[in-house]
This record gives structure tokens, C-alpha cells and sequence, in this order.
């Protein structure tokens, strides 16, 4: 085929002998010593007082200060993990969202759910403090909205009153001739509304019940929208209605978030239209201006102060008392177009007005509502709220009064039950009271919460509201009022429950710690409830492990098992029994110690269901590689512990486990073996390693570290005696190559094991054991064929040819300096590896298989050479084993030639499927090694890469760019020789003009 191969198809390959050494030395740049990471973002300062921006690494601006002078510094950083990521000093965005994602332990109380108090599982939200600002109150009340409508369902069946859904009545629009009219026609319509036109929907589910009211939220919306205000008045007044009803007692509390949502929308927009119609002029200004965010009554026109009495007025015409109120307190913001000073006079009217409303538990949440409220228009007035909460105190035993008995009986509700429907208002109202109160306040409370009967309720809700530092420095007091108070309706387990979470937050005075526990424990210990003793058990082991020491750790960790494991009632709370580990570990100071206590892994063996206790060992081990990062163990029975927790968590994978659980399982296992340091007693740690591979057979993760810790073993080895082994130390690093090699063939991965056996090869070598190091590089050759076509790259599928191409690479410049086996023939390994290469399935499309023979004639040039440019210490290479020996040359060459002639032919094959760029390419690349490595002085050689060079022009496809950096690359190659072969042949590379620019 024309072009597509040069004319001569094959020649006889002469190595050219070069001066190693002194090739090296001319490559080799000067070194000079740098203070700084290199990568580090740069600081520059300047005197100027100017503010400019900076492009960091990751590519973030940041401002700096500039002087005068730019000076780039970095500051001083002591490096203890790799440069690259502790020159990043944690400011990567994943770390950023992190830390701004973690909240402090108030705040995080204050955003979990309310789940079963009276079940002992009451959330730790009840412990809630004050907050920084008002906006804390206020965020606090919507983090708790999601769990009161999953804790307070009901299985009844609902009502609901309402005219504007299903059949309602319709809104008849009549024309007013004037705006007497006008008000009289929508005072008519609310009167309407009252008379009569509603209908009840009776018998709906809970899930119904909520999408009518969402319904309801919808309509209100859309009345708004359409301009028919005093539909959305009615809707508003309809939804408040609602919260009357108690029939469905349990249900209560979530009705009460519903509705008020409903509420709060219509509260926005009464407020946004009057802002809307209350834009106003400026002094000197005709061009109506928006009111501000912080405006005054004075701002606000006539006009809009008129509507918003209007407002007032309509809801004042409402008859009934519960909806007059959560209307009026729905847009209590909206006084703020009237007066600044009617907030306070209006907070208080509302106060006493809830007053009249006689059931104890609507009232309750009518002021929770009002204190919520309160908060949000910023009012510096904070008597309401404790007017609200005293209020409260007053009519206190009516809770217990037998009219409520009679309603409870009824609906077939425990006492215990009822009382927990007042904890989302009572312990808000509190909370708000408690809002930067000060320790008086806290006394002045509990005296008046003292004098009342059955008040565990009201300890509960203290001890919720206050902040932990006033409980804690109270904690006897608290101690002695919990244990003699009476728990009719409110068990006395969930007073000592709250307490525990107060005094974990805050620490009580030191002399009193165990006490404090001794006497709570009294009480605790008697709870004949599983339930009821887990839920306290586990906020009181943190108290005990954060305040107290190992011995009463371990002591409390027995006191669980005996509680627990009467009638298998660990069984049934596996989850609070999880908590109560996650707490030891997490405020274990000595983990070593943890792991002897006598009852720590008698605690781990009540987890009977296996998935559970993988995933209580995982924690363990977490901790522990989070506790001991940078140190290492050997004592026995801390090494006895931790294994046999490895080996639940290896025993419990099988086919069905997921990629991820088994990469995590695998990785913390792995922690464990690098943890375990024999220092100088290898053998030991020899053996370590044998039972770690006997123990955990189902991971390759854990099989590929232990071959890696082995070889790490023996190169330690070698150090110690400086590569001099001794017949002992030649023993154990034999052992140590003989246990890498039987462990890898264990592995599943073929890409691991390849790279095992090359590497375990290495280490062999490296400590003279050149049988073993044979047996290594042999297994890797035979498994190359076995590479799948196709692998997984970052979860994409991927050509595996370049991953062979790297790895016969990387095995070529192993082979180097691997001696030849007596027993063998020359270069046995290499023409293995040829034959290999000549067997592998290759892409004819690309240039892979020719690649690699490229990087096969660099390897035997190096080896023809009188001194290889490398050697490990002790071994005897074949440039000493064979002194450049004529034959041993001879064979090289041979082996070149025919290496160069399957590059040839793949030339051939290129041309002829009219592959011209990738012929191109190959044929520089053979012509540099030709030129470069060869003997240009033999005739056959020198026309061969002169063929070449014309070869890579023919079609074109040569970048000219690309072919004046060649020649004057091989003119600096050929500037030390005198040769004038070398000075003939770049004479004769021409350069065509028609080659690609």
C-alpha cells in the first residue's frame, strides 16, 4: 500500500552504549529549599488602605489589605497530615458546610421532635433554654411544629364546620353606592355567616381532616387574590372556631398548628395590604414613597389608618369569644399603622380575656398563641407573657377537677394522657418567660409552682424552660422536689428524664455529682417499666460518663443489663439501648479503659438482632479510630476486644450486602489491623496478621491491606539491619513474602492482586529473596490476560487498556533490575511479559499494544547498557551478572528487533485502514527511540528512521510545531557526539511544507 509503511519492513537492532551516569547528573535540576508549601493560597499585603480581591487555589475570592510593596506570605502551618490537605487548613466547601451545620447543644434539643413522653421517650426539645434573641423563641416554636403533628394523632373520626367547602354557600357580590353601604353589606354578610349557611362534615379521618383544612388555607388564598376580603374573614373566622371543638381531645394539639397556620397567613396579608395602602410622601418629595420596614404612625396616611380600624371594627362584631380572639390576635401586628403604644395595652387586654374562655386546655393554647404573637412584633413589653403563665397557675386544678375526669372517662383517655397535651403550649409560654430571665425569676416561679397540688407537671415545664446552668446549680433542691412530689397523671420517670438531659448541658457543683446520682438512682432503680427505666437510663449514663468515672460507668452499664435482660426486654428497645453506647463512647476519656470494663462487652452481647449490633460495633469502632487517629495498641486484651467486634461486624456480610456497607465494614477493620503495633517483636505482629487472615475472609479490602502491612513488616525489617539480614531476619522476611504471596490469590478484585503481586514482588527483591520475588512477578504475568475488557472508573464504565498500559510500564522498570535465574534463560521474565503482550486481546484501533512495545524497547536499551541507571542494594543485576557479554548483548538485540518489527506491522495495519494521524504519531515516536537508543552508524537503521520521518509527514498529518521540536530535540541529544553520522542524519530531516500547522 502506498505509504503506508516504510520500504523496509524489518532491520537488525544494534544498541548504542551510552554514559548513564553522566546523562543523569546533566538532568538533574538544582534544588533549593522552600519554607512554604507551594500550593498555599497567597496572602498579599500592601500599606494602601485599599481593599482588593484575591483568587485563591480553590478558586474563591477573598479580600486582603494591600501595601505598597507586595509581599506574598503564607503563615506557618505545621504540617501533620499530607502537605495538600493541611495547606487547604479545613476550608474546603464540604468542611465550611459542616461547621456551619453544626448547632450547639441548645439548639439542637430545641430543633428535634417531640416523640411518646409518656412512653419515656420524650424527645430532648423539652429541654429547650432561652435563646439570644427573640427570633430564637420564635424559630424554636417552628421547630417543634413538625413533631406535634407527628406525636398527636388519633385514630377518630373528626369534624369539621365550615360553608366553603363541598357544596358551601356562594359569596353573592352586591353593588354599594357608598362606603356606608359598603360596611353595611359586609356586616351583613358576617351576620349572615352567623345565622345560619354552614354545615358540618362529620365522620372524616385524620388524614381527611387535615387536606380540608388545607383545603380551607387554599380558599382563604384565593379569596384574598380575587378582592373578596370578607370571604377571607369568614374562612379566618370559621378556622378559629375549630379550635373550640374537643371532642377528639388527642388530636388537639396538631388542630391548634393547622389552624394557626391558617391564621398566621391571614394575619401577613391584612398586614401587607395596609402597608400597600399606606404609602406616603416625604418631606419635599410629590412621588409616593413605600412605608420602610421600621416605619412610625405618623408615616402612615389617614386613608390606610381608617381600613385598618375597619379591620378591628369587623372583628370586634364577631359574637362568639375564641374566634373573636384568634382573629383579633391573627393581626394584633397590624396596630402598629395605628399607635407604637397600643401593643402593650392590647397584649394585656387579650391576657385577660382568655380569661373567660372555660376549658383549661383551649385556653392554654389561646395563650401560647398570644405569647407567640407577642414575640413576633418586637414588643419590649415581656409583663404579658408572664401574666399568661400565672393565669394559668390560677385555674391549675382545674386540670384535675372532676368535670375534666367525667370529659376523660368519656373519651376514654388516661390522665397521663391529657396532661401531655399541655407540654408544646405550657412548655413555649415558660420558655418565653424564661427568655433572659434571671435566677429570681426561676425562684419567684418555683415558689408559686411549690404551693401547688399535683405539680409535677409544672416541675417538668420549669426544668424545660430555664436554662441548665439555673437547674443545675439547684439540682439537689430539684432532687428533693421531684422525689416528694405527687406523679397522679405525670409519671415521675419523665421529671427525673429531664433533669438528667438539664444536667448534662450544665454542670452541677463537683461534691455533689455522685450524690445527685445515688439519690435519683433510688427511685429510677424501683421502675418496674422497662420502658420507663431505659427512658431515663439513658440520659443519666451521659450525666454519669460525662461527670463520674469508669467504675460507676461500669456499674451503671450492669444496672442496665439486670433491668434489661428480665423477660428479653432489651428486645423492645433496641433504640434507646444504642443511645446508651453512642453516650458512653462519646464522652469516654480513656477508650482503652472503656474496652476492660468487665460489663462493656456483656452490654454489646444484649443486642441479640444482628443488624442491630453491627451497627452499635461500627459506632465502637468510629469512635475508636476517631479517639486513637495517630496511635497504636498492643496490649492483648484491648486487641481482644476490638477483634472480636471486627468479627461481628465481618461475620454479619454476606451476598445480599450492599457495595457501601461492605466498603465501610471493610475500612474500619482496616483502622483496627494498622492500629495494632508490636513495635520490635515482629514475629508477634506476624502472627497478629495470620489470625487476622483467618478471621476475616470475606473482604478484599482487608485482604489487601494485610498484604500491605506485611510488606510494610519486612521492608521495616530490612532497615533495622540496614540490609544485611542475618539467617533469622532472612527467615522472617522469607515468611513474611511466603505470606503475601499465599494471602492474594484469596482476593477477588484481578486489578488488586495484579497490583499486590508487583508490589509484593518488589518487597522481595528488595530483602534478597529472589525465588519469592519470581514467584510474585510470574503470578502477575499470568494474570494480565485475565484483565476484564471493560472497568469501572468513578462509577462509569471504562477501557481497561490504559491501566494496562500503566501497569506494564511500571513492570518493566521492576524487571530491569530483577537477575536472571541460573535456572533459566536470558531475560526469561521480559519474553514472558512478550509473550503475554503478543497473546492480550488489544484494540487494533488504537496505539496501546505499540505503546507498550515502545516502552519495551526503552526497557532493553537500558539493560544493554554497561550500568543501569538504578539498582537495590544487595542484588546483583545483570549488568554485574553478565558484564555485558557479547551473546547477553546479542540476545537484546534480537528481542529489539523483533520488537520493532511488530511496530511495524501494526504501521502497516494503520495505514492500510487509513489511520493516518495515530501512523503519524507511532512513527515519530519509533523514530525518536531509533535515533536516540539505536546505532545510527549501521546503515539499515539510519534508513529506517529516515523512513520513518517521512512516513510521519506523508499524509500530512504531522504538526510542523511538532517536527522542529524533534529535530531540536535529537540536535541537543547529538550535540555532545563527534560522530558525524549523527550530524549526516539530522541534516536529512526535512521538514515538507504541507505538513499540518
Amino acid at each position: 500500500m502506498p505509504g503506508a509503511t516504510p520500504p523496509r519492513l524489518s532491520c537488525d537492532w544494534v544498541s548504542k552504549s551510552r554514559d548513564v551516569l553522566q546523562g543523569n547528573l546533566k538532568k538533574q535540576l538544582p534544588f533549593e529549599e522552600v519554607l512554604d508549601h507551594p500550593l498555599k493560597p497567597l496572602v498579599v499585603t500592601m500599606s494602601e488602605t485599599r481593599v482588593v480581591k484575591l483568587r485563591t487555589v480553590g478558586g474563591s475570592t477573598t479580600s486582603s489589605t494591600r501595601s505598597s510593596t507586595p509581599t506574598p506570605t503564607q503563615s506557618s502551618t505545621t504540617y501533620l497530615m499530607d502537605p495538600l490537605g493541611a495547606a487547604l487548613e479545613g476550608t474546603d466547601p464540604l468542611s465550611q458546610l459542616a461547621n456551619q451545620q453544626k448547632l450547639d447543644p441548645l439548639s439542637a434539643m430545641a430543633a428535634e421532635s417531640w416523640v411518646e413522653p409518656v412512653e419515656g421517650k420524650r424527645g430532648k426539645e423539652n429541654v429547650t433554654t432561652s435563646v439570644a434573641m427573640d427570633d430564637g423563641l420564635r424559630e424554636s416554636w417552628s421547630s417543634r411544629k413538625a413533631g406535634i403533628l407527628c406525636k398527636f394523632t388519633t385514630s377518630e373520626k373528626l369534624s369539621i364546620v365550615t360553608s366553603f367547602l363541598s357544596g358551601g354557600e356562594k359569596v353573592v357580590v352586591k353593588a354599594q353606592s357608598s362606603m356606608v353601604d359598603k360596611v353595611r353589606t359586609r356586616l351583613e354578610q358576617l351576620d349572615d355567616f352567623e345565622d345560619g349557611s354552614v354545615r358540618q362534615m362529620l365522620d372524616l379521618s385524620q388524614q381527611e381532616y387535615v387536606g380540608r383544612i388545607e383545603q380551607l388555607n387554599t380558599e382563604l388564598v384565593q379569596a384574598w387574590h380575587q378582592d373578596q376580603r370578607v370571604k377571607a374573614l369568614k374562612i379566618a373566622i370559621q378556622c378559629s372556631k375549630l379550635l373550640v371543638d374537643t371532642s377528639v381531645i388527642q388530636f388537639y394539639p396538631s388542630k391548634f398548628v393547622l389552624i394557626t397556620d391558617i391564621l398566621d397567613i391571614f394575619g401577613k396579608l391584612v398586614y401587607e395590604r395596609l402597608r400597600t395602602k399606606s404609602d406616603y410622601y416625604a418631606p419635599g418629595s410629590k412621588v409616593p414613597t413605600c412605608l420602610p420596614e421600621n416605619f412610625t404612625a405618623d408615616m402612615v396616611p389617614e386613608s390606610a389608618k381608617e381600613t385598618c380600624r375597619n379591620w378591628f371594627y369587623k372583628i370586634a362584631s364577631i359574637r362568639e369569644l375564641v374566634p373573636r380572639l384568634y382573629v383579633e390576635m391573627a393581626i394584633l401586628k397590624s396596630y402598629s399603622f395605628l399607635t407604637s403604644g397600643e401593643f402593650s395595652q392590647a397584649l394585656l387586654r387579650l391576657t385577660k380575656m382568655i380569661r373567660g374562655i372555660g376549658d383549661p386546655l383551649v385556653a392554654v393554647y389561646a395563650r401560647c398563641y398570644l405569647c407567640r404573637v407577642g414575640l413576633s412584633i418586637n414588643s419590649s413589653d415581656r409583663v404579658y407573657l408572664r401574666e399568661n403563665f400565672y393565669d394559668f397557675l390560677a385555674t391549675y386544678t382545674q386540670l384535675f377537677s372532676p368535670s375534666i375526669r367525667l370529659d376523660l372517662s368519656l373519651q376514654k383517655v388516661d390522665l397521663s394522657t391529657y396532661l401531655t397535651l399541655y407540654t408544646p403550649a405550657l412548655d413555649y409560654i415558660l420558655q418565653s418567660v424564661a427568655h433572659e430571665a434571671t435566677e429570681k425569676t426561676l425562684a419567684e416561679i418555683l415558689d408559686r409552682c411549690k404551693q401547688k397540688c399535683n405539680s409535677a407537671l409544672l416541675f417538668n415545664t420549669i426544668m424545660a424552660a430555664f436554662k441548665p446552668a439555673y437547674i443545675a446549680a439547684r439540682a439537689t433542691q430539684f432532687v428533693e422536689l421531684l422525689t416528694s412530689c405527687d406523679d397522679e397523671g405525670f409519671p415521675k420517670y419523665l421529671l427525673f428524664r429531664t433533669l438528667g438531659l438539664c444536667l448534662t448541658l450544665a454542670d452541677p457543683p463537683t461534691e455533689h455529682c455522685l450524690q445527685i446520682l445515688n439519690d435519683v438512682w433510688k427511685i429510677v432503680s424501683k421502675l418496674n417499666d422497662p420502658a420507663q427505666y431505659i427512658s431515663c437510663a439513658e440520659v443519666w449514663v451521659q450525666y454519669a460518663a460525662k461527670h463520674l468515672s469508669t467504675r460507676e460507668v461500669n456499674t451503671f452499664l450492669g444496672d442496665i443489663i439486670n433491668h434489661m435482660s428480665g423477660g428479653r426486654a432489651y428486645e423492645n428497645h433496641y433504640a434507646s439501648l444504642q443511645t446508651v453506647m453512642e453516650r458512653v463512647l462519646a464522652h469516654a476519656n480513656d477508650f482503652e479503659t472503656l474496652l476492660t470494663m468487665d460489663k462493656f462487652l456483656p452490654m454489646l452481647d444484649i443486642f441479640q438482632k444482628e443488624s442491630v449490633k453491627v451497627e452499635v460495633c461500627k459506632s465502637i469502632m468510629l469512635h475508636y479510630t476517631k479517639t486513637y487517629q495517630y496511635q497504636t495498641t498492643n496490649d492483648p486484651v484491648i486487641t481482644n476486644a476490638l477483634m472480636f467486634i471486627c468479627r461481628v461486624m465481618h461475620d454479619s456480610v454476606n451476598a445480599l450486602t450492599v457495595e457501601d456497607e461492605k466498603r465501610q465494614i471493610g475500612n474500619l477493620i482496616c483502622s483496627f489491623v494498622k492500629r495494632v503495633d508490636f513495635g520490635r517483636d515482629f514475629e508477634q505482629q506476624l502472627s497478629f496478621f495470620v489470625e487476622a487472615r483467618a478471621s476475616f475472609t470475606n473482604l478484599d479490602v482487608i485482604h489487601a491491606q494485610l498484604v500491605q502491612s506485611v510488606n510494610r513488616l519486612a521492608v521495616e525489617t530490612r532497615c533495622i539491619v540496614k540490609g544485611h539480614h542475618t539467617r533469622k531476619t532472612a527467615s522472617f522476611v522469607h515468611a513474611c513474602a511466603a505470606y503475601c504471596y499465599i494471602t492474594i490469590p484469596s482476593i477477588t478484585s484481578v486489578l488488586m492482586r495484579l497490583e499486590l503481586y508487583l508490589l509484593s514482588g518488589q518487597v522481595a527483591l528488595l530483602n534478597q529473596c529472589l525465588g519469592q520475588a519470581d514467584a510474585c512477578l510470574k503470578a502477575a504475568l499470568n494474570l494480565i490476560s485475565d484483565v476484564p475488557k471493560m472497568i469501572e472508573v468513578d462509577g462509569k464504565h471504562r477501557s481497561s487498556e490504559p491501566y494496562i498500559v500503566s501497569y506494564i510500564c511500571n513492570f518493566l522498570s521492576t524487571l530491569l533490575i530483577v537477575p536472571d535465574s541460573p535456572e533459566q534463560g536470558v531475560l526469561y521474565l521480559t519474553k514472558g511479559l512478550l509473550n503475554v503482550i503478543q497473546n492480550y486481546s488489544w484494540d487494533h484501533q488504537s496505539n496501546a499494544r505499540s505503546t507498550v512495545y515502545l516502552q519495551v524497547l526503552d526497557m532493553l536499551s537500558a539493560a544493554s547498557q554497561e550500568s543501569y541507571p538504578y539498582h537495590i542494594d544487595m542484588v546483583d543485576s545483570n549488568d554485574v551478572l553478565y558484564g555485558s557479554d557479547p551473546k547477553f548483548i546479542a540476545e537484546l538485540n534480537r528481542m529489539c528487533s523483533v520488537v520493532v518489527e511488530e511496530i511495524l506491522n501494526h504501521l502497516k495495519y494503520l495505514g492500510a485502514n487509513e489511520h493516518y494521524q495515530k501512523q503519524s504519531s507511532l512513527a515519530l515516536e519509533l523514530l525518536i527511540r531509533i535515533a536516540v537508543k539505536a546505532d545510527l552508524s549501521k546503515p539499515d537503521l539510519a534508513t529506517l528512521a529516515l523512513n520513518l520521518w517521512n512516513l510521519a509527514q506523508k499524509h500530512g498529518c504531522m504538526d510542523i510545531k511538532l517536527a522542529v521540536r524533534t529535530t531540536e530535540y535529537l540536535k541537543k541529544k547529538f550535540s555532545g557526539s563527534n560522530e558525524d553520522v549523527h550530524a549526516d542524519f539530522i541534516s536529512r530531516l526535512k521538514i515538507k511544507s504541507h505538513g499540518k500547522q
